[in-house]
């Protein structure tokens, strides 16, 4: 996938699947929320420290796993044409955001399964963010945000996928931050009304249509071709650890 073109689709991903963010982490930002002493929640200012320090933990947390599975994509990227690659990464991206739409819709669970193996290391990762509880400083925030990062989620391995065929670690690092910016109006938005959302997402045409959405990106992303693949209409032709000069 073209490396400009991930961090774009990463920001839509979380921007559209976000409300899926309102089943999954709802009752834990109302938790943290409802956590707080009463003369931080009664503060919009004071409440608002907290809600941006738990997400810039998250947003940190994904931003070093999309520097990792950038690594590693590129460096199994490397070993093959260019053109190779990115129709590589455009079959993996789409087949993810299909999964992912078919998830968030109810209409088929294998993402779910992903989660469940998540779990296993969410067990060991998740006795760390008891030892900040209760939080009493944004500080503390912070440090429950990096640890909420790893929580498993169908959503988050979606835009794992795509930081995996961004082209690299810092285009895989800047994916998995905007995939977290896309998410952000929704969950600042759970600490303050985080009851009545849990409402909405809970209605059927509302993950339904979210679903059909994704799915219809995921769609667009395997049928539309990259526009680094072809240039002035021709196609560009590499060899094995060739690169295509400019």
């Amino acid at each position: 996938m073209n490396g400009e073109l991930a961090p774009l689709s990463a920001f839509l991903l979380g921007l559209f699947g976000s409300v899926h963010c309102i089943g999954m982490c709802g009752a834990i930002v109302g938790a943290f929320t409802y956590g707080l002493p009463e003369a931080v929640r009664i503060r919009p200012t004071r409440l608002a420290s907290y809600l941006i320090a738990y997400n810039v933990g998250r947003v940190a947390t994904y931003a070093i796993a999309g520097l990792l599975v950038g690594l590693f994509g590129a460096a199994v990227t490397d070993t093959l044409t260019r053109e190779l690659a990115a129709n590589v990464g455009r079959l993996i991206a789409g087949a993810f955001m299909i999964a992912l739409g078919l998830y968030l819709g109810g209409w088929w669970l294998m993402l779910a399964r992903l989660e469940s193996l998540g779990s296993k290391l969410w067990v060991r990762i998740e006795p760390v963010g008891r030892r900040v509880l209760p939080q009493r400083s944004p500080l503390q925030a912070l440090l429950l945000g990096l640890v909420w990062g790893w929580l498993p989620c169908g959503m988050v391995y979606s835009a794992l996928a795509l930081a995996l065929v961004a082209g690299g670690a810092l285009a895989g690092t800047a994916t998995m931050i905007a995939f977290g910016l896309g998410t952000l109006p929704m969950l600042l938005a759970m600490g303050a009304a985080a009851r009545w959302l849990q409402e909405l997402a809970r209605r059927r045409w509302v993950r339904a249509l979210v679903g059909a959405l994704v799915v219809g990106f995921g769609v667009y992303t395997l049928l539309v071709p990259q526009s680094h693949q072809h240039r002035d209409g021709a196609h560009v032709h590499t060899t094995p650890g060739e690169h295509p000069r400019h």
